[in-house]
């Protein structure tokens, strides 16, 4: 399958899991989505991964995301596996691992990739819309770990620049000012962007985030 770009459709699938059998598109429902990979079970850096998510996951929460990892071991692994994450990384893992043995939502994701190795998954990352559109996809060497606070991040601005026209620049944190899109004329400025805004450009215009 050719890879997944930027406003596709993510592929539904059935996939069992550590928390049960489930369809994809129902364990979304009207959440934003992150699907992540991970090479292999028992392994060092995807042990931090998914202790690290767990820590964060009210945030996800809070932003209406659900988080769903794979890897292409079986769920017997992954339940063992469980118990040495939640040991050493302090936490409860109380969201699903997908069991892919058959790789089969890895190849429709497209998260094998033969010259970096012809069987596990590199570290995939795919942000999802409540739309179920793909808004962001990540792709990481199996030696490197993700960057959680990044992901949150890149959230926010997306949620964000999704219901504004807005976008968010360089560095960007929430709370931060924001660019104002060069759709929007410079006398409609006003109406959408009542705390006002600073003309650096006619085309870089900056305004106090619209939904603090």
């Amino acid at each position: 399958m050719a890879t997944l770009r930027l406003g596709d459709l993510a592929p539904n699938f059935d996939a069992e899991t550590t928390k049960g059998t489930i369809n994809f598109y129902d364990y979304l429902g009207d959440s934003w989505g992150v699907l992540f990979s991970h090479p292999a079970d028992f392994t060092p850096v995807c042990t931090t991964e998914l202790g690290t998510v767990a820590n964060y996951l009210p945030e996800f929460t809070k932003r209406n995301v659900k988080v769903i990892a794979l890897s292409v071991d079986s769920l017997e692994s992954h339940l063992k596996w469980i118990n040495d994450i939640e040991e050493t990384q302090n936490v409860t893992l109380n969201y699903p691992i997908i069991a892919d043995e058959n790789k089969e939502v890895a190849n429709l994701y497209d998260m094998i990739h033969p010259n970096a190795n012809e069987t596990f998954t590199v570290r995939s990352v795919f942000i999802i819309g409540n739309d179920k559109k793909v808004k962001l996809t990540l792709t990481y060497p199996a030696s490197t770990g993700r960057n959680f606070d990044e992901l949150l991040r890149v959230i926010d601005s997306l949620q964000l620049t999704a219901n504004y026209s807005v976008a968010t620049p360089a560095n960007w944190k929430d709370g931060q000012d924001v660019v104002i899109s060069p759709s929007v004329k410079d006398e409609d400025i006003e109406a959408k962007f009542p705390k006002g805004y600073n003309r650096i450009k006619y085309y870089l215009r900056m305004t106090p985030q619209p939904n603090k």
